[in-house]
């Protein structure tokens, strides 16, 4: 059964509705064109209504969807000859993290990022899609290759965290995620991250300090989950819904803050209603950010990339009175 979320249900009526309708058509002499003309009017206009006016909380539901494109999904539209690799070198294969190298357009890169499940089996091995610190450091691993070969880097991110659990906080979850952090800040190839559903907290950041940084429309990217944020600030985990929207966790609010380049937008309803679709707008959005990054030497690029997390905030001075 196909997830349904609670703000759509006018529009999946709606549209069984007209199914239902064609189906009694096609069974019968009885001409109903006319008014299955009248209803997928009113469904046009029904979801650029519903799926135009997404409050934040909205956006969550979306980002969140089972069905929602993965990691995995966008390497199959989107590169060639991609070859995954597994484990750190230092303690095992962390599945919650997918990393190899490809071709893109015909040129090499390597792909990094989060992946989670499309059902419980899926998840249960995915680990819900939030890393143990040896998938950080098997993204680093391939980070460091990338370097050494010249490759680009193309980041997904889509996880709610990294795992708190005792054993990953036993093998250094924080140190593998803020070495990724530093490492990530002076690695002299280009990096482009894109967060494609959630991006959650130090988990999502470990795969996210890139020259350029782009959101799909009903993605989220935030320091804490909506539950949450709501959970300490009013000891409340069902207030997740006020929380999204203070939190300022969507792609527009992001934009105007500066912290994401680019809004790539999805088909209306979601990503996971066109994969094709959506992959071939995050494909413009890669190619005209290689084709920015790329001619800059190491100099340059470092450069840059120190200039834009500089800017990213205010700060206030305290003046003496």
């Amino acid at each position: 059964m196909k997830q349904v979320l609670e703000f759509e249900k006018p529009v999946i009526e709606l549209r069984e509705k007209i199914t239902e309708l064609k189906e009694l058509t096609k069974d019968s002499e009885i001409d109903l064109s006319k008014e299955i003309s009248t209803l997928e009017n009113r469904l046009e206009k029904l979801e650029i209504d519903i799926y135009g006016n997404l409050k934040p909380w909205d956006r969550v539901q979306v980002a969140r969807h089972s069905g929602r494109p993965t990691t995995l999904d966008y390497i199959e539209y989107l590169f060639t000859d991609f070859l995954e690799f597994h484990g750190d070198r230092f303690f095992g294969d962390d599945e919650a993290i997918v990393a190899g190298v490809g071709k893109y357009k015909g040129s090499p890169v390597t792909v990094i990022g989060h992946q989670r499940g499309k059902n419980t089996k899926e998840n249960i091995r995915r680990n819900f899609g939030s890393p143990h610190p040896e998938g950080y450091r098997k993204a680093l691993r391939h980070m460091k290759q990338a370097e050494k070969f010249n490759r680009p880097i193309i980041c997904f991110i889509d996880t709610k965290g990294a795992y708190p659990g005792k054993a990953a906080e036993e093998r250094g979850q924080s140190e593998a995620i803020a070495r990724n952090l530093m490492e990530m800040a002076g690695l002299t190839v280009p990096i482009i991250c894109i967060v494609i559903g959630e991006g959650g907290s130090g988990g999502a950041l470990a795969l996210s300090v890139g020259d350029h940084i782009h959101m799909l429309e009903n993605s989220t990217y935030s320091v804490i989950s909506p539950e949450g944020a709501a959970a300490l600030l009013w000891k409340d985990s069902g207030q997740a819904q006020k929380a999204a929207e203070s939190l300022k966790i969507t792609s527009f609010d992001l934009k105007e803050l500066g912290v994401i380049d680019e809004i790539i937008p999805e088909p209306r309803g979601g990503a996971h209603r066109d994969v094709h679709s959506q992959a071939e707008s995050i494909d413009i959005v890669i190619k005209k950010s290689l084709d920015k990054l790329i001619p800059f030497n190491t100099e340059e690029l470092l450069d840059k990339r120190w200039e834009k997390y500089k800017q990213i905030g205010d700060i206030n001075e305290l003046t003496e009175f």
